[in-house]
């Protein structure tokens, strides 16, 4: 059973139309998968949407056998879901510590909270030594180390990052990958929205193609990106004969 299955899922904002189409996807435990799909494809919306943020008009989600569609943000955050949106969601008059104790803004054990904090800094020397700066100040890709550190405070078993790469400088991308690498090795899984197709499915274990609303198709990332479709598509390729 996968740990993560959205099945046939309808969305959309307001009363205008659906963005999300009869959508469907599997997420492995312990894998890294990567949604790609040009602008408008309704990626962003489908990790609103699986994490309470955009309540679903069709479909179904579950997540760990247990069904989640029609849950608020907050129930789905306890359940074990994570989710980092595009603009990172810091506080930036905050410091680096103080994002880290909103992070756990649900636990009440104030002591564990604490320590779970200094437990994720020693993860990232780079936000240790920044403990006490304002996430403001900070360069972009602190920024989204912070944001992905930030979600390690509730240990949270499943995380869906909303672009990671978006504005970094190349050098940057890959030191967030990475990070998701690191996660991955410490046993969490990882759904992700990733515009540059090709950085994203080659740090992923699957891939799933979203067009229009609805999933094109989806397997291991290795064949989603040597598809001729997918080479047409973000590689500029012709389409094999």
């Amino acid at each position: 059973m996968p740990l993560l299955e959205v099945k046939d899922l309808v969305a959309g904002y307001g009363s205008g139309p659906a963005i999300l189409k009869d959508t469907h996807l599997a997420v492995e435990t312990g894998q890294v998968t990567c949604l790609i799909g040009p602008n408008g494809a309704g990626k962003s919306t489908l990790l609103r949407a699986i994490c309470g943020l955009l309540p679903p008009r069709a479909g179904e989600v579950w997540f760990k056998g247990r069904r989640i569609d029609g849950l608020p943000a907050y129930e789905v955050l306890r359940l074990g879901i994570c989710y980092i949106p595009q603009e990172r969601g810091l506080f930036p008059r905050m410091s680096v510590r103080e994002n880290l104790r909103m992070g756990g803004f649900i636990l009440r054990d104030r002591a564990e909270l604490e320590r779970r904090i200094d437990e994720v800094l020693q993860q990232f020397p780079v936000l240790r030594e920044r403990a006490h700066q304002r996430a403001g100040s900070l360069s972009g890709g602190e920024q989204q180390m912070l944001s992905m550190a930030r979600t390690l405070i509730l240990r949270p078993e499943l995380i869906m990052l909303d672009e990671p790469s978006l504005g970094l400088a190349p050098k940057v991308v890959r030191q967030m990958y990475d990070i998701v690498q690191m996660l991955k090795e410490r046993g969490m899984t990882i759904l992700l929205v990733e515009q540059n197709a090709v950085v994203g499915l080659q740090n992923a274990d699957h891939g799933c193609v979203l067009d229009l609303g609805q999933t094109l198709f989806e397997g291991p990332a290795e064949g989603v990106l040597a598809d001729p479709r997918i080479q047409e598509l973000y590689l500029g390729k012709a389409r094999a004969a």
